[in-house]
């Protein structure tokens, strides 16, 4: 098997998640595509005119694709969006086999591409999906015009303090303890435990918006495979951290032939700050964008500091490249 490859999985029949409203905002619409193995939410967000290049966008841990509304409704002139909901996420089903690798999520998103046709695409990934497309980027460069990481979840040596809890996910048994040591903590508490981790300023979060990841909250935590998702896809970061030479993440970053934009934010108490010189010098010809207030979801933080930055990347394109 050659570095630019996925090693296959086996086809299987994936359960369909509980039946359960999930918030779709103006504008957008939510449909399924289901897959041997996979039964993926999508949620869509067509441009406001027709011709416009295609856009997928990946999430992080413990997010969904309601993550990317803001920034997807500010491109709507200049992009045709989807935001995938990764297998055991959103209103995805959990993978048949459950396998939560980043290999085994980059290889979902390279499957939704290839059935969906809508290729190559300007692919946008933040956290744990920074990590899935770079993965992607880097083994299918037929499938990618543009990359955008915010806050990409690459190998750090030291590893920042305020990140550790979400690491222990990882270890055996720690998931149950965490369980039990937060049986009492409502949605709400949850939601507000993990804004403050995520965003360098939670005081940005509108009431409504507030409100929405509430819902989302409640409606995950009703879910049988809730912590299986976030256990499982923890030990894949940190499995994904371990690999060695051609497989490693950092060696599959250098092979990114895609133009690359990256954004990392000041406040972020999940990715390091100091890890944007390292990845501005790793993927080729990148553009670098730091946002000293933001933390971990600039795309929902400042949307519009985001959007500005993706445009000016657009329009950088040569006009073959970008659909134009």
């Amino acid at each position: 098997m050659s570095s630019t490859e996925l090693p296959d999985a086996p086809a299987a029949t994936a359960a369909t998640p509980p039946a359960r409203t999930v918030h779709v905002a103006e504008g957008e619409r939510l449909r399924r595509a289901v897959l041997p193995g996979l039964d993926l939410a999508v949620r869509c967000r067509p441009g406001t005119s027709e011709g416009l290049p295609p856009a997928l966008f990946v999430h992080g841990l413990g997010g969904s694709s309601q993550n990317w509304t803001a920034l997807m409704r500010l491109l709507a002139d200049e992009l045709d969006s989807e935001a995938l909901d990764l297998p055991g996420f959103g209103a995805s089903a959990p993978p048949a086999d459950r396998d939560y690798s980043v290999t085994a999520l980059a290889r979902a998103v390279v499957r939704y591409l290839e059935s969906s046709g809508r290729g190559p695409v300007h692919l946008f990934g933040n956290s744990l999906g920074g990590a899935v497309t770079t993965r992607v980027a880097a083994a299918r460069p037929d499938l990618v015009r543009s990359l955008t990481l915010i806050s990409p979840a690459l190998p750090e040596l030291r590893v920042q303090g305020s990140a550790v809890p979400t690491a222990l996910l990882a270890v055996p048994g720690a998931s149950g303890l965490f369980g039990r040591l937060t049986r009492g903590w409502t949605a709400e508490h949850r939601t507000r435990a993990a804004m403050s981790l995520c965003y360098g300023d939670p005081s940005l979060v509108t009431p409504e918006n507030f409100r929405n990841a509430v819902e989302e909250m409640e409606r995950r935590l009703e879910l049988p495979y809730f912590w299986e998702a976030m256990v499982r896809s923890a030990r894949g970061i940190v499995d994904a951290y371990t690999l060695p030479g051609q497989y490693g993440l950092w060696r599959q970053a250098e092979r990114v032939l895609a133009p690359t934009l990256l954004v990392y934010g000041g406040r972020d108490r999940l990715v390091s700050y100091r890890m944007a010189r390292k990845a501005a010098a790793t993927f080729r010809g990148s553009r670098l964008v730091t946002l000293p207030e933001a933390g971990h979801v600039a795309m929902m933080e400042y949307p519009g500091v985001v959007a500005d930055a993706v445009r000016d990347l657009l329009r950088s394109l040569p006009r073959d490249a970008d659909g134009s």
